[in-house]
């Protein structure tokens, strides 16, 4: 709970505009977190990960608070809606990070066609022209997170910014699919022993993950501040291979919709 204040009230102290917090459901303390969201914060915007917000979106509501959780299928995305959430982001297998089974430009149209409320794409939106399509698509909006991270204003370590900056179309890799729960990551020496470990497991009953959970523990923590490239876990998404400099957030925001526009303006259609 601590950090997440002071994260708020880092925010309150920079901006008088709304902005959103983002929750994660499966860490230990979020409980706490979310009372101290609805209870004392202010925040009125809550995006949600790593976990499901089913058993809080009830007092999310009362307190007025606008939901956007991430879903990585359609079923997923008729539930949120139908338990009350305002908008979703629909993530493809693309993206880095944990991710799902489905690629975006098959997900994304699906999921638009099954729910009535706004939906924002994400995974694989790498410039301008992927924004174009994801709108095309029927997405209100799109998210991105791996062209972020090598913004000058990311406190990520320069040597993880480095490896995105370098990095090709194959550089990623999928680790955990064994475990339930992927994780797309560039390929370095941990996912060399992760994927050499997680190929040894069979697959009986009670298989044992215990080497791979050694193998993933603090691992992203060693890469994003650490810096270690070798046994961190870089998460980045496929796009990683078109990211070739760095650029501050508006330069980067104002590349994809300057773009974006272009597309939509070659081909005749109008750009708001």
């Amino acid at each position: 709970v601590e950090v997440v204040r002071g994260k708020v009230e880092e925010m309150n102290r920079k901006t008088d505009k709304p902005f959103a917090v983002n929750a994660m459901f499966l860490s230990p303390h979020v409980d706490a977190v979310v009372d101290y969201l609805i209870e004392e914060s202010g925040v009125k915007i809550i995006t949600t990960g790593a976990g499901n917000p089913s058993k809080y979106m009830d007092r999310f509501k009362e307190a007025g608070i606008v939901i956007i959780p991430v879903v990585a299928s359609v079923a997923v995305a008729k539930r949120m809606e139908r338990i009350g959430a305002d908008a979703i982001v629909v993530e493809g297998m693309e993206a880095g990070g944990h991710i799902g089974r489905l690629t975006t430009m098959a997900l994304l149209p699906q999921v638009v066609d099954a729910v009535s409320i706004p939906v924002i794409g994400a995974g694989g939106f790498g410039d301008g022209r992927a924004m174009a399509a994801g709108l095309m698509l029927g997405a209100s909006g799109i998210q991105v997170g791996t062209r972020f991270v090598v913004a000058k204003e990311s406190n990520a370590h320069d040597n993880f910014k480095q490896q995105i900056l370098k990095a090709k179309d194959i550089s990623t890799t999928v680790t955990g699919e064994i475990t339930g729960h992927p994780v797309r990551v560039l390929r370095n020496q941990l996912t060399k022993e992760y994927l050499s470990v997680q190929k040894s497991i069979t697959s009986d009953e009670n298989p044992d993950f215990s080497e791979l959970e050694r193998l993933g523990s603090g691992a992203l923590y060693r890469a994003v501040v650490e810096g270690n490239t070798k046994t961190g876990s870089m998460m980045a998404g496929q796009i990683a291979g078109l990211v070739n400099e760095e650029g501050t957030v508006e330069e980067i925001i104002l590349d994809y919709v300057n773009e974006a526009k272009r597309v939509y303006e070659d081909r005749g259609h109008y750009f708001e």
